[in-house]
């Protein structure tokens, strides 16, 4: 059975100056929320695994983990913590990129909502063995969230990636 894509638009390559700085807004949308809140999707992580899954040649575990540690020292969280967390989800994201992409948008963010919640679970294992606490199950709805805001996450990022709708009859493509 063939699939059906929604689009069947070309999209222009990426600029990397666009992808750091969705990074870079990713990071400080994660600066200005207290970690502390329950039900807030980490967006470093969800930035992280979009770029991940679309650009994993340029993102990668490496980026994931000076992420990982830049969010661990903003938190004052066990040094390692996020990195570990952060590495795992570039890793998994990257290694299933081409099957994700194969399923239209819903269905894709089936598909990153347990690489979120594997990511959130290793940071709250990381947590209990250094000695804190159960954050308690709503530290675990950050995932659902980001995973319900894939879609017009999704169609943010590719914005500036889009071709124009009308088309220059001299270049067919």
């Amino acid at each position: 059975m063939q699939p059906t894509f929604t689009s069947s638009r070309i999209l222009l390559p990426v600029k990397p100056w666009f992808v750091y700085t969705t990074l870079f807004l990713g990071l400080m949308l994660n600066f200005l929320v207290p970690a502390s809140w329950a039900a807030v999707p980490d967006w470093i992580a969800l930035v992280l695994c979009f770029w991940s899954v679309r650009e994993f040649r340029r993102i990668g575990m490496g980026w994931a983990f000076m992420l990982g540690l830049v969010m661990d020292v903003a938190n004052s969280a066990a040094l390692g913590q996020h990195a570990l967390a952060y590495v795992v989800l570039a890793y998994l994201a990257s290694t299933l990129s081409r099957r994700i992409l194969w399923f239209p948008l819903a269905q894709q963010a089936l598909h990153i909502l347990p690489l979120l919640l594997i990511a959130q679970i290793i940071q709250a294992l990381i947590r209990l063995a250094a000695g804190s606490g159960m954050p308690g199950w709503t530290y675990f709805a950050g995932p659902f969230i980001a995973a319900v805001l894939w879609v017009p996450f999704t169609y943010l990022l590719l914005l500036p990636q889009y071709r124009p709708a009308e088309q220059d009859p001299n270049r067919p493509i």
